[in-house]
């Protein structure tokens, strides 16, 4: 599951909420969803944490990075 993009990740967890929402899922089937579900919840934090990471550092004119803070 960690291939899946952010998106296809989200897209999955809709499905699964979804399917556990209708409530006829059987109790194995559905603590297997939960589980996947729980993956991919792993899989979309990681992205934007990834994502994050990278939106907080600002390339000086020498091409240097350096991180970006804001003071409230």
């Amino acid at each position: 599951m960690n291939d899946l993009s952010f998106e296809e990740s989200l897209e999955m967890l809709e499905e699964i909420v979804n399917k556990l929402e209708n409530g006829d899922v059987p109790l194995d089937e559905a603590i297997d969803e939960f589980n996947n579900a729980m993956q991919l919840v792993k899989n979309c934090n990681d992205k934007l944490s990834s994502a994050e990471e990278s939106i907080a550092k600002i390339v000086k004119e020498n091409g240097d990075l350096i991180d970006f803070n804001v003071n409230e």
